[in-house]
């Protein structure tokens, strides 16, 4: 269950879209190639994510109780031509309005499809908040910019990325996530610069019944130590295992074997 209110995702959706436009006019090569997303160039990842947004916000406007395909969506795909920052920026702005005064309007139990969980607007805005913290994080890498994050949505982003791979290895059986079993191993992430009040620590056992995972500071066969921020980014594949300040004790394999399935959404 989400942590935190539906406000708060609300505000950091609208946050994060601000955030993402700073780098849309940074002066950031807009058709560099994305390393994290090689099959994407800048321009085409922000065009995903305004579009993404756009897809919620028709979804929660009409409380749609079926998927609505993303060709029906208004301007999903971007304004016309390419290369043009100030367009871009201009529409990925309405694009974060839009969704974000949709479900503040709707309010969190509105009843709205969705692939997973619960099928209200509460869940797209936490699904929301998360797509485009990430995505930042590949925009900036990208840019060449600096990158943080508020605490408290990285460690809910770490928590909604386990009952992703949790839901897809047991909804999905050709998903890799299906593969992520291996009894008596288990993971241990630890943020080393979080307060207590956070708890930001998890451990995931990889069971043979699937996958599960809890809060708390328990030993592992492997664990990742490192800033909140980084192990999200690592835990996420958007940084590698070894960036400055990441450190993994134990049986580094096992947690290659985790990063090598966990690749839904």
């Amino acid at each position: 269950m989400p942590v935190l209110t539906h406000d708060r995702y609300c505000g950091e959706i609208a946050d994060q879209v601000d955030r993402l436009r700073a780098v849309v006019t940074s002066g950031a090569d807009l058709s560099a190639t994305v390393p994290t997303c090689p099959d994407w160039s800048l321009e085409d990842l922000v065009r995903h994510m305004g579009g993404a947004l756009r897809w919620v916000d028709a979804l929660v406007r009409t409380r749609a109780q079926e998927n609505i395909p993303e060709e029906q969506v208004p301007l999903a795909g971007g304004p016309p031509g390419r290369g043009d920052a100030a367009a871009l920026d201009e529409w990925l702005g309405q694009s974060g309005e839009l969704v974000v005064g949709a479900l503040r309007e709707a309010g969190p139990e509105a009843g709205v499809w969705a692939w997973a969980g619960t099928p209200t607007s509460g869940f797209w805005a936490r699904r929301m908040a998360h797509e485009i913290t990430v995505h930042r994080a590949d925009a900036t890498l990208a840019a060449g910019l600096p990158y943080e994050v508020a605490p408290d949505i990285a460690a809910d982003a770490l928590d909604e990325w386990l009952q992703i791979v949790e839901w897809a290895q047991r909804n999905l059986p050709r998903d890799p996530a299906k593969d992520l079993r291996r009894p008596g191993a288990g993971i241990h992430l630890h943020a080393t610069d979080a307060g207590p009040e956070l708890n930001a620590e998890w451990l995931v056992e990889l069971g043979a019944d699937g996958m599960s995972w809890r809060r708390g500071h328990e030993k592992a066969t492997v664990a990742l130590r490192g800033p909140l921020t980084s192990v999200l980014l690592a835990f996420y594949r958007r940084l590698p295992l070894d960036a400055p300040g990441l450190e993994v004790l134990g049986e580094r394999e096992v947690l290659e074997f985790w990063l090598e399935r966990a690749t839904f959404g």
